[in-house]
Protein backbone atom coordinates (compact mmCIF):
# COMPACT_ATOMS: atom_id res chain seq x y z
CA UNK A 1 0.00 0.00 0.00
CA UNK A 2 1.03 3.59 -0.38
CA UNK A 3 1.24 5.86 2.54
CA UNK A 4 0.13 9.03 2.16
CA UNK A 5 2.27 11.22 4.62
CA UNK A 6 0.51 14.48 5.41
CA UNK A 7 -0.86 17.31 3.79
CA UNK A 8 -0.10 20.88 3.82
CA UNK A 9 -0.39 24.27 3.40
CA UNK A 10 1.63 26.33 4.82
CA UNK A 11 3.61 29.22 2.74
CA UNK A 12 7.27 29.10 4.27
CA UNK A 13 9.75 27.01 6.46
CA UNK A 14 9.59 25.36 9.52
CA UNK A 15 10.22 27.92 12.26
CA UNK A 16 13.55 27.38 13.38
CA UNK A 17 13.56 25.84 17.74
CA UNK A 18 10.63 24.18 17.23
CA UNK A 19 10.21 20.49 17.52
CA UNK A 20 7.97 18.65 15.07
CA UNK A 21 6.06 16.82 18.29
CA UNK A 22 2.29 17.72 16.80
CA UNK A 23 1.86 19.45 20.55
CA UNK A 24 1.30 22.89 19.80
CA UNK A 25 -1.42 24.11 16.74
CA UNK A 26 -0.61 25.95 13.83
CA UNK A 27 -2.41 29.00 12.48
CA UNK A 28 -2.93 30.05 8.83
CA UNK A 29 -0.32 32.69 9.04
CA UNK A 30 2.38 30.24 10.87
CA UNK A 31 4.91 27.87 9.33
CA UNK A 32 6.52 24.25 10.60
CA UNK A 33 9.94 24.76 10.99
CA UNK A 34 13.63 24.44 9.75
CA UNK A 35 12.69 23.26 6.21
CA UNK A 36 14.02 25.97 3.79
CA UNK A 37 13.74 26.59 -0.20
CA UNK A 38 15.50 23.69 -1.27
CA UNK A 39 15.55 21.95 -4.54
CA UNK A 40 14.59 19.34 -7.25
CA UNK A 41 13.71 15.49 -7.25
CA UNK A 42 16.49 14.61 -8.55
CA UNK A 43 20.36 14.96 -9.67
CA UNK A 44 21.22 16.20 -13.31
CA UNK A 45 22.43 13.19 -15.62
CA UNK A 46 23.34 11.32 -12.55
CA UNK A 47 25.45 13.98 -11.00
CA UNK A 48 25.24 13.08 -7.42
CA UNK A 49 24.14 14.96 -4.22
CA UNK A 50 27.07 17.67 -3.20
CA UNK A 51 26.29 20.17 -0.61
CA UNK A 52 24.57 20.94 1.87
CA UNK A 53 22.05 23.64 4.13
CA UNK A 54 22.00 21.37 7.44
CA UNK A 55 19.49 17.74 7.51
CA UNK A 56 16.37 18.34 9.69
CA UNK A 57 17.76 18.55 13.37
CA UNK A 58 18.43 15.30 15.04
CA UNK A 59 17.06 16.24 18.39
CA UNK A 60 13.99 17.24 17.18
CA UNK A 61 11.31 14.04 17.13
CA UNK A 62 8.55 12.91 14.76
CA UNK A 63 5.74 12.06 16.57
CA UNK A 64 2.12 12.32 15.47
CA UNK A 65 -0.24 13.79 18.40
CA UNK A 66 -1.21 16.64 16.99
CA UNK A 67 -3.55 19.51 17.85
CA UNK A 68 -5.89 20.74 15.65
CA UNK A 69 -4.59 24.67 15.03
CA UNK A 70 -7.49 27.60 14.13
CA UNK A 71 -7.25 26.51 10.66
CA UNK A 72 -5.06 23.46 10.01
CA UNK A 73 -3.02 20.84 11.81
CA UNK A 74 0.13 19.89 11.31
CA UNK A 75 -0.62 16.36 14.23
CA UNK A 76 -0.97 12.96 12.77
CA UNK A 77 1.98 13.36 10.60
CA UNK A 78 3.11 10.16 12.70
CA UNK A 79 6.42 8.45 13.74
CA UNK A 80 8.91 7.79 11.15
CA UNK A 81 10.79 3.75 12.36
CA UNK A 82 13.68 4.79 10.62
CA UNK A 83 15.99 6.88 12.89
CA UNK A 84 16.93 9.06 9.41
CA UNK A 85 15.75 8.63 5.90
CA UNK A 86 14.85 5.66 4.25
CA UNK A 87 18.16 3.66 3.57
CA UNK A 88 17.93 3.34 -0.20
CA UNK A 89 20.33 1.07 -0.84
CA UNK A 90 17.44 -1.01 0.71
CA UNK A 91 14.09 -3.02 -1.15
CA UNK A 92 10.81 -1.51 -0.29
CA UNK A 93 8.31 -4.92 -0.02
CA UNK A 94 4.50 -4.47 0.00
CA UNK A 95 3.87 -1.77 -2.28
CA UNK A 96 0.33 -1.33 -3.94
CA UNK A 97 -2.31 1.09 -5.33
CA UNK A 98 -1.74 4.74 -4.60
CA UNK A 99 -4.22 6.34 -1.68
CA UNK A 100 -5.80 9.14 -1.96
CA UNK A 101 -5.00 11.56 -5.20
CA UNK A 102 -5.45 14.69 -2.43
CA UNK A 103 -7.98 17.22 -1.59
CA UNK A 104 -8.34 20.60 -2.65
CA UNK A 105 -7.99 22.55 1.09
CA UNK A 106 -7.23 22.25 4.72
CA UNK A 107 -4.40 20.39 6.34
CA UNK A 108 -5.26 16.07 5.64
CA UNK A 109 -3.36 13.62 7.78
CA UNK A 110 -3.07 9.84 7.00
CA UNK A 111 -4.10 7.87 3.95
CA UNK A 112 -3.84 4.67 3.23
CA UNK A 113 -0.66 3.22 5.18
CA UNK A 114 1.68 0.56 5.03
CA UNK A 115 3.68 1.20 1.96
CA UNK A 116 5.82 -2.22 3.42
CA UNK A 117 9.16 -2.53 5.08
CA UNK A 118 12.38 -1.55 4.52
CA UNK A 119 15.19 -4.71 4.05
CA UNK A 120 18.83 -4.63 3.26
CA UNK A 121 19.51 -5.73 -0.24
CA UNK A 122 18.76 -3.91 -3.30
CA UNK A 123 17.82 -0.58 -5.40
CA UNK A 124 14.21 0.69 -4.99
CA UNK A 125 13.23 1.33 -8.46
CA UNK A 126 11.57 4.04 -9.83
CA UNK A 127 11.45 7.54 -8.43
CA UNK A 128 15.21 7.84 -8.87
CA UNK A 129 17.08 4.41 -8.55
CA UNK A 130 20.16 4.08 -6.33
CA UNK A 131 22.56 6.59 -7.61
CA UNK A 132 26.05 5.20 -8.39
CA UNK A 133 29.00 5.45 -5.87
CA UNK A 134 30.56 8.66 -7.08
CA UNK A 135 26.82 10.71 -6.89
CA UNK A 136 26.52 9.28 -3.14
CA UNK A 137 30.12 10.75 -1.99
CA UNK A 138 29.87 14.42 -1.54
CA UNK A 139 32.67 16.71 -1.96
CA UNK A 140 30.95 19.20 0.16
CA UNK A 141 29.35 17.97 3.35
CA UNK A 142 25.94 15.55 2.76
CA UNK A 143 23.19 15.49 4.56
CA UNK A 144 22.55 11.80 5.21
CA UNK A 145 18.56 12.41 3.43
CA UNK A 146 19.25 9.60 0.63
CA UNK A 147 21.39 9.11 -2.40
CA UNK A 148 20.12 12.51 -4.15
CA UNK A 149 21.35 14.83 -0.89
CA UNK A 150 18.74 17.68 -0.15
CA UNK A 151 21.73 20.36 0.12
CA UNK A 152 23.12 19.08 -4.09
CA UNK A 153 19.07 19.90 -4.90
CA UNK A 154 19.41 23.14 -3.39
CA UNK A 155 22.69 24.12 -5.47
CA UNK A 156 21.14 23.09 -8.44
CA UNK A 157 17.84 24.87 -7.93
CA UNK A 158 18.30 28.36 -9.57
CA UNK A 159 20.42 26.67 -12.51
CA UNK A 160 17.10 24.47 -12.73
CA UNK A 161 14.78 27.33 -12.42
CA UNK A 162 16.81 29.27 -14.98
CA UNK A 163 16.93 26.46 -17.69
CA UNK A 164 13.32 25.16 -17.99
CA UNK A 165 11.55 26.04 -21.04
CA UNK A 166 8.77 28.00 -19.36
CA UNK A 167 7.28 28.09 -22.97
CA UNK A 168 5.90 24.87 -22.57
CA UNK A 169 3.96 26.41 -20.14
CA UNK A 170 1.72 28.20 -22.23
CA UNK A 171 1.31 24.64 -24.28
CA UNK A 172 -0.50 23.46 -21.17
CA UNK A 173 -4.41 21.99 -21.58
CA UNK A 174 -6.43 23.98 -18.94
CA UNK A 175 -6.91 24.43 -16.20
CA UNK A 176 -4.41 22.96 -14.15
CA UNK A 177 -5.98 22.20 -10.79
CA UNK A 178 -4.24 19.27 -9.39
CA UNK A 179 -0.59 18.05 -10.61
CA UNK A 180 1.43 14.93 -9.75
CA UNK A 181 4.87 15.50 -9.20
CA UNK A 182 6.98 12.12 -9.27
CA UNK A 183 10.30 12.05 -7.92
CA UNK A 184 9.45 15.29 -6.25
CA UNK A 185 12.27 15.55 -4.10
CA UNK A 186 12.33 18.80 -2.28
CA UNK A 187 9.73 20.26 -4.47
CA UNK A 188 11.63 22.72 -6.30
CA UNK A 189 9.76 22.45 -9.66
CA UNK A 190 6.36 23.07 -7.82
CA UNK A 191 7.91 26.43 -6.68
CA UNK A 192 9.08 27.16 -10.51
CA UNK A 193 5.83 26.18 -12.05
CA UNK A 194 3.03 26.71 -8.91
CA UNK A 195 3.18 30.64 -9.42
CA UNK A 196 2.92 30.47 -13.33
CA UNK A 197 -0.21 28.50 -13.29
CA UNK A 198 -3.74 29.54 -12.27
CA UNK A 199 -5.16 29.28 -8.30
CA UNK A 200 -6.48 27.20 -6.96
CA UNK A 201 -4.00 24.21 -6.58
CA UNK A 202 -3.21 21.28 -5.12
CA UNK A 203 0.03 19.03 -5.69
CA UNK A 204 0.45 15.44 -5.10
CA UNK A 205 4.16 15.19 -4.33
CA UNK A 206 5.67 11.63 -5.06
CA UNK A 207 9.16 10.33 -3.91
CA UNK A 208 10.50 7.71 -2.15
CA UNK A 209 12.58 9.56 0.60
CA UNK A 210 10.14 10.63 3.34
CA UNK A 211 12.32 13.63 4.66
CA UNK A 212 12.61 14.82 0.97
CA UNK A 213 9.13 14.80 1.10
CA UNK A 214 8.90 16.69 4.47
CA UNK A 215 10.74 19.31 3.32
CA UNK A 216 8.88 19.75 -0.21
CA UNK A 217 5.35 19.99 1.70
CA UNK A 218 6.73 22.99 4.02
CA UNK A 219 7.91 25.35 1.55
CA UNK A 220 5.21 25.85 -1.72
CA UNK A 221 3.93 29.12 -2.28
CA UNK A 222 0.61 30.60 -0.48
CA UNK A 223 -2.57 29.10 -1.83
CA UNK A 224 -1.26 26.47 -3.16
CA UNK A 225 -2.19 22.82 -0.95
CA UNK A 226 0.18 19.85 -1.10
CA UNK A 227 -0.40 16.36 -0.15
CA UNK A 228 2.91 13.88 0.19
CA UNK A 229 2.92 10.46 -0.89
CA UNK A 230 5.88 7.88 -0.41
CA UNK A 231 5.86 5.03 -3.28
CA UNK A 232 7.44 3.77 -6.30
CA UNK A 233 6.86 6.24 -8.88
CA UNK A 234 7.27 3.36 -11.87
CA UNK A 235 3.53 1.53 -10.38
CA UNK A 236 1.57 4.21 -11.09
CA UNK A 237 -1.87 3.42 -12.69
CA UNK A 238 -4.45 5.35 -14.57
CA UNK A 239 -6.39 4.96 -11.61
CA UNK A 240 -3.96 6.97 -9.44
CA UNK A 241 -4.63 9.51 -11.84
CA UNK A 242 -8.08 10.12 -11.51
CA UNK A 243 -9.08 13.88 -11.05
CA UNK A 244 -5.34 14.83 -11.71
CA UNK A 245 -4.68 17.32 -14.71
CA UNK A 246 -0.84 16.87 -15.40
CA UNK A 247 1.70 14.45 -14.53
CA UNK A 248 5.22 16.29 -14.05
CA UNK A 249 8.61 15.16 -13.22
CA UNK A 250 12.19 16.91 -13.25
CA UNK A 251 15.34 15.42 -14.18
CA UNK A 252 14.14 11.70 -13.85
CA UNK A 253 13.47 9.93 -16.76
CA UNK A 254 17.32 9.62 -17.53
CA UNK A 255 16.75 7.06 -14.44
CA UNK A 256 14.15 4.96 -15.68
CA UNK A 257 14.35 2.34 -18.20
CA UNK A 258 12.65 2.17 -21.90
CA UNK A 259 10.10 -0.32 -20.10
CA UNK A 260 9.29 2.11 -17.22
CA UNK A 261 9.16 5.55 -19.98
CA UNK A 262 6.58 3.35 -22.18
CA UNK A 263 4.81 2.48 -19.10
CA UNK A 264 4.26 6.03 -18.02
CA UNK A 265 3.36 7.00 -21.16
CA UNK A 266 0.38 3.70 -21.41
CA UNK A 267 -0.76 5.21 -17.93
CA UNK A 268 -0.91 8.48 -18.93
CA UNK A 269 -2.75 7.91 -22.27
CA UNK A 270 -5.38 5.72 -20.54
CA UNK A 271 -6.33 8.46 -17.94
CA UNK A 272 -5.64 11.20 -20.52
CA UNK A 273 -3.91 12.94 -18.51
CA UNK A 274 -0.89 15.90 -19.73
CA UNK A 275 2.46 15.12 -18.73
CA UNK A 276 5.54 17.41 -18.48
CA UNK A 277 8.62 16.42 -18.14
CA UNK A 278 11.85 19.17 -17.26
CA UNK A 279 15.67 18.41 -17.51
CA UNK A 280 16.32 15.06 -18.84
CA UNK A 281 19.67 14.60 -19.54
CA UNK A 282 21.29 14.36 -23.18
CA UNK A 283 24.80 13.77 -22.83
CA UNK A 284 26.02 16.61 -24.71
CA UNK A 285 28.69 19.26 -22.89
CA UNK A 286 29.71 22.18 -24.42
CA UNK A 287 32.89 24.02 -22.63
CA UNK A 288 34.87 27.15 -22.85
CA UNK A 289 37.80 27.78 -23.36
CA UNK A 290 37.40 23.58 -24.76
CA UNK A 291 40.08 21.11 -23.70
CA UNK A 292 41.34 17.71 -25.71
CA UNK A 293 40.26 15.76 -22.67
CA UNK A 294 36.30 17.50 -22.73
CA UNK A 295 35.14 15.13 -25.67
CA UNK A 296 36.51 11.41 -23.87
CA UNK A 297 34.92 12.78 -20.48
CA UNK A 298 31.51 12.96 -22.05
CA UNK A 299 31.68 9.97 -23.65
CA UNK A 300 32.42 7.95 -20.55
CA UNK A 301 29.97 10.04 -18.71
CA UNK A 302 27.13 8.97 -21.25
CA UNK A 303 28.23 5.06 -21.29
CA UNK A 304 28.14 5.65 -17.35
CA UNK A 305 24.70 7.06 -17.49
CA UNK A 306 23.10 4.04 -19.59
CA UNK A 307 24.64 1.82 -17.38
CA UNK A 308 23.02 -1.61 -15.67
CA UNK A 309 22.21 -1.22 -12.50
CA UNK A 310 20.05 -3.45 -10.00
CA UNK A 311 18.73 -5.64 -13.74
CA UNK A 312 17.92 -2.23 -14.74
CA UNK A 313 19.18 -0.37 -17.87
CA UNK A 314 18.71 2.83 -17.29
CA UNK A 315 18.39 5.38 -20.32
CA UNK A 316 20.54 7.96 -19.48
CA UNK A 317 21.07 10.48 -22.32
CA UNK A 318 18.38 8.71 -24.42
CA UNK A 319 15.71 9.49 -22.03
CA UNK A 320 14.36 12.26 -23.88
CA UNK A 321 14.14 10.34 -27.83
CA UNK A 322 12.91 6.97 -25.68
CA UNK A 323 10.08 9.36 -23.92
CA UNK A 324 8.83 11.19 -27.27
CA UNK A 325 8.48 7.86 -28.75
CA UNK A 326 6.54 6.40 -25.89
CA UNK A 327 4.31 9.24 -25.70
CA UNK A 328 3.96 9.42 -29.52
CA UNK A 329 3.11 5.39 -29.71
CA UNK A 330 0.48 6.88 -27.30
CA UNK A 331 -1.83 8.79 -29.18
CA UNK A 332 -0.07 12.12 -27.61
CA UNK A 333 1.09 15.04 -29.45
CA UNK A 334 4.49 15.99 -28.21
CA UNK A 335 6.57 19.23 -27.86
CA UNK A 336 10.64 19.01 -26.56
CA UNK A 337 12.33 22.24 -26.23
CA UNK A 338 16.14 22.93 -25.16
CA UNK A 339 16.56 23.21 -21.61
CA UNK A 340 20.40 23.54 -21.31
CA UNK A 341 22.42 24.25 -17.93
CA UNK A 342 23.96 27.64 -18.18
CA UNK A 343 27.04 27.08 -15.79
CA UNK A 344 30.49 29.23 -15.35
CA UNK A 345 31.92 31.65 -13.22
CA UNK A 346 28.81 33.50 -12.52
CA UNK A 347 27.79 29.80 -10.61
CA UNK A 348 31.22 28.24 -9.08
CA UNK A 349 30.10 26.33 -6.31
CA UNK A 350 27.95 24.65 -8.55
CA UNK A 351 29.77 24.60 -11.38
CA UNK A 352 32.64 23.06 -9.93
CA UNK A 353 30.59 20.29 -7.90
CA UNK A 354 29.28 19.63 -11.37
CA UNK A 355 32.91 19.38 -12.48
CA UNK A 356 33.97 16.96 -10.14
CA UNK A 357 30.70 14.64 -10.76
CA UNK A 358 30.91 14.68 -14.36
CA UNK A 359 34.91 13.40 -14.10
CA UNK A 360 34.40 11.28 -11.37
CA UNK A 361 31.24 9.45 -12.94
CA UNK A 362 33.47 9.21 -16.30
CA UNK A 363 36.27 7.81 -14.76
CA UNK A 364 33.93 5.15 -12.77
CA UNK A 365 33.13 3.82 -15.73
CA UNK A 366 36.39 4.04 -17.93
CA UNK A 367 39.00 3.82 -15.22
CA UNK A 368 42.02 3.97 -17.33
CA UNK A 369 40.44 7.82 -18.50
CA UNK A 370 44.06 9.18 -18.03
CA UNK A 371 42.67 12.53 -16.87
CA UNK A 372 45.89 13.85 -15.21
CA UNK A 373 45.45 17.10 -13.44
CA UNK A 374 41.77 18.10 -15.67
CA UNK A 375 40.45 18.56 -12.32
CA UNK A 376 41.95 20.87 -11.26
CA UNK A 377 43.52 23.00 -13.60
CA UNK A 378 39.20 23.45 -14.36
CA UNK A 379 38.44 24.27 -11.34
CA UNK A 380 41.45 26.63 -11.38
CA UNK A 381 39.84 28.91 -13.99
CA UNK A 382 36.05 27.56 -14.57
CA UNK A 383 35.01 27.11 -17.74
CA UNK A 384 31.58 28.35 -19.13
CA UNK A 385 29.62 25.25 -19.60
CA UNK A 386 26.18 24.52 -21.34
CA UNK A 387 25.07 20.85 -19.99
CA UNK A 388 22.39 19.66 -22.52
CA UNK A 389 18.89 18.65 -20.97
CA UNK A 390 15.64 18.81 -22.83
CA UNK A 391 12.15 19.40 -21.37
CA UNK A 392 9.34 17.53 -22.87
CA UNK A 393 5.13 18.29 -22.99
CA UNK A 394 2.79 15.41 -24.14
CA UNK A 395 -0.67 16.31 -24.55
CA UNK A 396 -3.86 13.80 -24.99
CA UNK A 397 -6.15 15.33 -27.06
Amino acid sequence: MDEEIATFSETGPFREGEPLTGTGTFRGSETAGGIGALGDGEAAGGIGPLSETGPLPQSEPLTGAGTPGESETAGGIGPFSETGPLNLGGTLSGTGTSGDSGSAGGIRTGGESGIGTLSEGGPISGAGPRAAAHERAATISGDGEGDFSAAWLALREPADAAARAAELIGELPGPVRTVRDLGCGTGSLGRWLSPRLPLPQHWIMTDRDPALLLRAAGDMPEGVTVSTQRRDVTELTAADLAGTDLVTCSALLDLLTAAEVERLAAVCAEARVAALFTLSVTGEVRLAPDDPLDAEIEAAFNEHQRRAEGGRRLLGPDAPEVAVAAFEKAGARVIVRPSPWRLGPALPALTAEWLRGWVAAALEERPDLAVGDYVERRLASLPHASVGHQDVLAIFS
